[in-house]
C-alpha cells in the first residue's frame, strides 16, 4: 500500500496539481507519519486489551478508500486526507502484525521473527514501488499504479477475516511463565505498570527502550525524507521515471532482503552494535546521494541506505521485546512505533523546509549529521538487551528481559 504511491505522488504534485515548494509537496508523508503514529499507540493498547485479530482487521478496513481516493482526486487535499486513512491502516496492522509474530515467537528467536516480517513488508514496498513506477512509465500516472492498491486491499482483508487467528494467549501464557533476568537489571519494570509508566519507560526513563525509540525516529526520518526528495532530486539529473522507480525500490529491496539475515544475525551477536553499525551505514549511504549525480552512485547509495536500515529495523523491535513485560509488551511496541514512525513526518518537514531554504542536497546532508548523533546516542546510553541462560536447562521465559 505504501510502495504503489512512493514513486508516483511526488511526481503526480508537481505535473498534475502544479506544487513547486518542497515543503508543502511534502505534506501528505507528514499527514501519513502523524496519524500512523497514533494509530500505532491505539494499536498497541486495544491489541492488548480486546486482542490482535480485531485491530488488524479494523485497520484493513481504512484502507479500502485509499487506493480509488487517489486515482480520482480532483485536489492535493484529496491525497493528503488519503494518506491520513494509509496512515490510520499502516499503524493498526503492521503494529498488531509485529505484536502477534513476538507473541508466538518466544524470547529466543526475536530477532529472526522481526526480520522476517518486515523483510515481507519492506520487500512488498520494494516490488510495488518498481511496479508502480512501470505502470506510470507505461501507461501515466494515474490510474493505474494505484489499482495496485486496491486488490492488495481485497486480499489483506480477507486473509486477515478468514485465516489469522488471535495470539494474545500465547503472550498471558509468557506472562505466567516469565522470570525476571539473573543480573536484576529489569527488576524495577514489574507488570503492573500503568499506560503512563509504560510510556515514560519506553520514551524517556529505561535507557535501552528510550534509546531505542531515538533510533527508531531517525532511522524513519531518512525513509520520510527519502520519500518525499529522492524522487524530486534523481528528476532534477533528467531521470526518467522508469528509472527513478529502479532507483528507489532498490533501497526497500536491499531493506527487505537484508532482514532476513540481520534479524536472526541480532538473536546471534546481540543488539546494539548492530543498531549502532546500523546507524553509521545510513549515515555514510546518505553522504553518498548527496554527492552523486549518476544512476551508478545513486544506486550505490541507495543500497547503502538499505543495508543500514536492515540492520537496525528488526534489530530496534527485538530489543523492545526483550525488554517489555509480556503483560504490557502490546503497549511498549504501539509506543515505540509511535516514536519511530514520527520520524515520517520529521523527516518530511526538515527535508522539505530545509530545500526550499537552501537545496535538495542540503537537507541529505543534514540527515546523514542526524543519523551520526543517532548512533552516538546508542553506543553510549543503551546496554544489550538479548541476554542469554547461562544452562540450556533455563526455563524459555529466563531470557527474556
Amino acid at each position: 500500500m505504501v510502495g504503489q504511491q512512493q514513486t508516483v505522488l511526488p511526481l503526480l504534485a508537481e505535473r498534475e496539481f502544479g506544487l513547486s515548494g518542497y515543503t508543502f509537496i511534502f505534506t501528505y508523508v507528514v499527514a501519513f507519519g502523524v496519524t500512523k503514529a497514533a494509530a500505532n499507540y491505539v494499536a498497541g493498547t486495544w491489541s492488548d486489551r480486546y486482542g490482535r485479530k480485531p485491530v488488524l482487521i479494523i485497520g484493513w478496513l481504512f484502507a479500502l478508500p485509499v487506493p480509488l481516493m487517489l486515482i480520482w482526486a480532483p485536489s492535493w487535499g484529496w491525497v493528503v486526507a488519503a494518506n491520513v486513512l494509509l496512515g490510520i491502516n499502516q499503524g493498526l496492522t503492521w503494529s498488531t502484525t509485529v505484536i502477534m509474530k513476538i507473541d508466538l515467537v518466544g524470547p529466543r528467536q526475536r530477532g529472526l521473527a522481526m526480520g522476517l516480517n518486515e523483510a515481507a513488508g519492506y520487500g512488498a514496498v520494494a516490488v510495488t514501488s518498481l511496479a508502480a513506477g512501470y505502470l506510470a512509465a507505461q501507461y501515466g500516472l494515474r490510474p493505474a499504479p494505484f489499482l495496485l492498491g486496491v486488490s492488495y486491499t481485497a486480499l489483506a482483508l480477507g486473509l486477515s477475516t478468514l485465516a489469522v487467528r488471535e495470539t494474545r494467549d500465547h503472550a498471558r501464557a509468557e506472562a505466567a511463565g516469565h522470570l525476571p533476568r539473573a543480573d536484576g537489571r529489569h527488576d524495577h519494570l514489574h507488570s503492573e505498570l500503568n499506560s503512563r509508566h509504560v510510556f515514560t519507560q519506553t520514551s524517556f526513563r529505561e535507557p535501552a527502550l528510550s534509546s531505542a525509540s531515538q533510533a527508531g525516529l531517525v532511522n524513519n526520518l531518512n525513509f520520510g525524507l527519502s520519500w518525499g526528495l529522492f524522487p524530486l532530486l534523481f528528476a532534477s539529473a533528467g531521470l526518467s521515471v522508469d528509472r527513478i522507480a529502479v532507483l528507489f525500490s532498490l533501497y526497500p529491496a536491499v531493506w527487505g532482503f537484508g532482514q532476513l539475515f540481520t534479524g536472526a544475525l541480532s538473536d546471534r551477536w546481540g543488539r546494539k552494535h548492530l543498531i549502532t553499525a546500523g546507524m553509521l551505514t545510513q549515515a555514510t549511504a546518505l553522504a553518498v546521494i548527496a554527492l552523486a549525480d549518476t544512476f551508478a552512485l545513486w544506486a550505490l547509495g541507495a543500497t547503502l541506505l538499505g543495508a543500514g536500515t536492515a540492520m537496525v529495523y528488526p534489530t530496534l523491535l527485538a530489543t523492545i521485546g526483550d525488554v517489555a513485560h509480556p503483560a504490557w509488551r502490546g503497549r511498549a511496541v504501539g509506543i515505540y512505533r509511535v516514536w519511530r514512525d514520527l520520524g515520517y513526518a520529521v523527516g518530511a518537514l526538515m527535508g522539505g523546509v530545509v530545500a526550499d531554504l537552501w537545496e535538495l542536497r542540503t537537507a541529505v546532508w543534514v540527515a546523514s549529521a542526524i543519523s551520526v548523533i543517532s548512533a552516538l546516542v546508542v553506543a553510549i546510553k543503551m546496554y544489550e538487551t538479548h541476554h542469554r541462560p547461562t544452562t540450556s536447562s533455563a526455563p524459555e521465559g529466563a531470557s527474556d528481559g
